[in-house]
């Protein structure tokens, strides 16, 4: 391996740990005093952790946003894991 993607590899872990952080923070700081409010099992945020760790940072960004946003009144729900 060359540097520059020892260099990437190091950067993508980095971003990854840093979302899953802040995940992390909201689950333990804020999801209490919201309540639970998720129709989807996994919840939400377990599903953003671990979409960031089997797909990446980009990727699992993307698909914990579009997992956010059919978390609605509208959606069925149920049962989606990453």
């Amino acid at each position: 391996m060359n540097l520059l993607a020892i260099l990437a590899q190091a950067a993508e872990g980095l971003l990854a740990e840093t979302m899953i952080f802040l995940v992390r923070l909201y689950q333990f700081f804020l999801s209490p005093i919201f309540g639970r409010q998720c129709i989807y099992q996994p919840t939400c945020s377990h599903y953003f952790i671990g979409a960031v760790n089997k797909y990446g940072p980009i990727s699992g960004l993307l698909r914990g946003a579009w997992r956010i946003v059919r978390c609605n009144p509208f959606c069925t729900g149920g049962w989606d894991p990453p």
